[in-house]
């Protein structure tokens, strides 16, 4: 009777286990890259999301994430004597590593004005 109670115990807390561990072996790393360019170039990108410093147009980044799903990604740009430019677009993490996102950047272009 005991034997039969600790499989029945452990049928159920296998099918109770089962949708997480199917779940974590599905999450795979995708990636996304941006390709930022501005007109002129050499402003920095700032992830708002964080307020952390991206880089200088013209400039490429990659974005990691899992199974595909996309980022909805706004960042500032700025450069000395030109307007601040706020943009938002989504990433679309569709690679299975950085090196193939990187070969296929999503442009995203900013025209600055220049401040009066």
């Amino acid at each position: 009777m005991d034997k039969i109670l600790d499989i029945r115990t452990l049928a159920c807390m296998a099918v109770l286990l089962l949708p997480g561990v199917l779940t974590g072996c599905a999450g795979q790393k995708t990636y996304g890259a941006v390709k930022f360019v501005t007109r002129p170039a050499g402003a920095e990108v700032i992830n708002l999301k964080d307020d952390s410093h991206l880089g200088m147009t013209p400039l490429l980044v990659t974005w990691e994430g899992e199974d595909g799903k996309p980022e909805y990604v706004t960042v500032e740009m700025l450069k000395a004597g030109y307007r601040e430019e706020i943009t938002s677009f989504w990433v679309n993490r569709r690679h299975k590593s950085r090196e193939a996102a990187a070969a296929e950047p999503q442009p995203v272009t900013v025209e600055l004005k220049k401040r009066n």
